[in-house]
């Protein structure tokens, strides 16, 4: 099927320049897929209006918004959109509830999949009467794909379906950020002055930024923060109130080519998530890429098997400033140590992260699922049962779920 160019669907909730780890992570899949397949996209508009454009030869469609619950686009056009893309295979992003209906609803007869990107953390009520519908998706989903072992574990809902699960980590564009320009790394290092942090996200509550606020009472240094959202204005008077707003500048959004320079003029990396809805933390990539080390929290998440603790950088507790300054300030202090963790850390994204060896895994998985028989009656497949040889053959980060790690699952 590869041979005749398959047609894939992605379907997500937003797409860039809207920031987002997820957001980030089907561009760079669909513009790598498109050399290889026929990738569409869909995703929500911001507005009631549909909006249609290319990017780097990637049609993508934003369809109209009519309202949103607990955050969530309900976008009505998405699964006539759906329908009449007439794919060979549709690919979610998750979490979406609104868009696992409009699908259910397209009468797609062809098959489906889901990257896992997250639990439905915050909004519990909405997940309890949301996980029957879950739940029936997931059964035709002929692979669930999740970007960490640990996740799939950790999940209530994924270790349900753990015959079904395929660990395919996040890669990135290396290249994009190992060029850089000399001299705004220069300029940002002259505005800001030495002993640089800098912090990537939305300013939501599970990023855990009001934590890295706090930690700064302790910290002889500069805090970059990259990114913006609604906690905004709560985060600048947290600052003010603990007599630290001198020491922290809030960048607001800056578009993701322009934060390399960002990444490389700074000492230390810090992520301080609180909460399993940050499911891996690509921004981890992104600062390792630039050989810096990472500070991160020891979520039930692969954020801690991202970035490893002692060897790309430092893991503490989530919800801990103090923690949070004691590590920040270890690595601050001792250039030997930064330059250490911070080679680590390239190398690590070097044979784990690439996007070439997430998008060969990912077109290895479409070929597998589309060899695979549709029951017409009940538009469902056959559970997805993985080759166990595959695992050895793409190197150290598994690529399956193992038997014995599914069968101690299920046995729970």
């Amino acid at each position: 099927m590869i041979g005749e160019r398959m047609k894939v669907l992605q379907v997500g909730k937003f797409y860039p320049p809207h920031m987002g780890g997820i957001e980030t992570h089907v561009q760079v899949l669909s513009r790598e897929l498109q050399k290889r397949v026929n990738v569409e996209v869909l995703v929500a508009s911001e507005t009631k209006d549909e909006e249609e454009f290319w990017d780097d030869r990637v049609k993508v469609t934003r369809v109209g918004t009519r309202l949103k619950l607990s955050g969530a686009p309900l976008c009505p056009g998405l699964s006539s959109k759906i329908r009449r893309a007439k794919a060979d295979l549709v690919h979610l992003h998750l979490p979406n509830p609104p868009a696992i209906l409009s699908y259910l609803a397209s009468g797609h007869r062809g098959q489906v999949i889901a990257t896992y990107h997250s639990d439905i953390v915050r909004q519990q009520f909405l997940a309890k009467a949301f996980d029957p519908i879950l739940r029936l998706f997931l059964r035709k989903c002929a692979a669930i794909i999740a970007t960490s072992e640990k996740y799939v574990k950790t999940s209530p809902v994924l270790s349900d379906y753990v015959d079904r699960c395929r660990i395919i980590p996040y890669g990135i564009p290396i290249k994009q950020f190992s060029t850089y320009d000399s001299v705004e790394i220069a300029r940002i290092r002259k505005q800001y002055g030495p002993r640089l942090i800098i912090s990537v996200g939305r300013l939501i509550y599970y990023k855990g930024f009001m934590h890295l606020i706090d930690a700064m009472r302790n910290i002889d240094g500069h805090l970059l923060i990259v990114g913006d959202g609604h906690l905004r204005e709560d985060l600048e008077n947290r600052a003010r109130a603990n007599n630290v707003f001198h020491k922290i500048t809030f960048l607001g959004e800056v578009h993701n080519d322009d934060t390399v320079p960002y990444y490389h003029a700074a000492d230390v990396f810090a992520l301080a998530s609180i909460a399993r809805s940050e499911a891996f933390g690509i921004v981890q990539l992104e600062a390792m890429t630039c050989g810096k080390p990472v500070v991160n929290t020891d979520l039930d998440s692969g954020v801690p098997w991202v970035s490893l603790h002692e060897q790309t950088g430092l893991t503490v507790p989530p919800n801990d400033p103090l923690a949070l300054a004691g590590a920040i300030n270890k690595l601050l202090d001792d250039p030997e140590l930064r330059e250490t963790y911070g080679r680590a850390a390239r190398n690590r994204v070097d044979d784990e992260f690439d996007q070439d060896v997430m998008l060969e895994r990912m077109v290895e998985l479409y070929s597998e699922v589309l060899s695979l028989p549709v029951d017409e009656k009940s538009q469902s497949v056959p559970p997805f049962h993985p080759k166990t040889s595959s695992s050895a053959e793409l190197g150290s980060s598994s690529f399956f779920m193992s038997s014995a790690d599914a069968n101690q699952l299920r046995q729970k």
